[in-house]
């Protein structure tokens, strides 16, 4: 069996000594703080062997699901961290004779007042992610009906080109719309929302996407958003909504291990 001489680690928090009590990470990996001496950060870590983890899909999803339940128990405990990315590991360093714990702490005090800043800074925040698409089928409706006509009697090949120009003009009529509201929307969430993440508008094979963001929301103003997000859809019935979260801030969180975790897989 490989000897554990490194440090999984999941994310950075607030000195708490009861924070990662019972909390279990990766497999059922207990988890536990490790303290920095002269700042007032902790990582949360469990011990590793100095290997990513590697496996097939459904093991990587498990994985990263399991990661992310332990970080967000550890948040509600906390009220704010920054969370790391999957397979961040920080090894024992045989030719300089530092250990992970050791090498580890060097990289936090390098950069405490960065993490202790961004601690104070994402306290009592959440991440939201809200994705707004147009039903295009919807979008064509309200836009008036559609010609009438006999189409039966047409060619299998000319009723293909019909089927294919009205979907061509439904995408048209929503990417036109779509573009329209876009900056409205961004604007009002931004209204009460902290920062906004674009993600890169994606949509469904009947969908023309508006607007796919993380959202950085004071906790008391998640309902808030979710009141702007009724609100649009009030006015624009063609509009498809999801609504996730609150999660902890992964899109928001800055500080990923550097220079000094050479040795470290991320």
């Amino acid at each position: 069996m490989t000897q554990d001489t490194a440090l999984y680690v999941y994310a950075l928090l607030p000195g708490r000594p009861d924070a990662a009590d019972g909390v279990t990470g990766l497999d059922g990996r207990p988890l536990r703080l490790v303290a920095v001496p002269g700042t007032g950060v902790t990582a949360l870590v469990h011990d590793a062997a100095p290997e990513p983890f590697q496996g097939d899909d459904d093991r990587v999803r498990r994985w990263v699901a399991q990661q992310s339940e332990a970080v967000t128990t550890v948040w509600e405990r906390t009220g704010s961290l920054l969370p790391m990315t999957f397979n961040v590991l920080v090894a024992d360093d045989p030719a300089t004779g530092r250990s992970a714990e050791q090498r580890l702490g060097e990289w936090i005090r390098e950069q405490a007042d960065d993490v202790e800043n961004q601690l104070r800074a994402l306290a009592g925040r959440c991440e939201l992610r809200v994705e707004i698409a147009l039903d295009r089928a919807a979008v064509a409706g309200q836009a008036g009906p559609a010609e009438a006509g006999d189409e039966t009697r047409l060619s299998p090949g000319m009723r293909r080109l019909l089927a294919k120009q009205r979907e061509q003009r439904e995408k048209n009529a929503a990417g036109r719309l779509a573009d329209t509201l876009h900056a409205d929307l961004r604007r009002r969430l931004l209204s009460v929302a902290e920062d906004l993440r674009d993600r890169g508008t994606t949509g469904g094979a009947d969908e023309t996407a508006v607007l796919s963001a993380s959202l950085l929301v004071r906790q008391e103003d998640v309902d808030a958003v979710g009141l702007v997000l009724s609100e649009a859809q009030a006015r624009r019935p063609a509009l498809r909504i999801r609504f996730l979260g609150p999660w902890p801030p992964y899109s928001f969180a800055e500080i990923r291990p550097r220079e000094q975790t050479e040795n470290a897989v991320s």
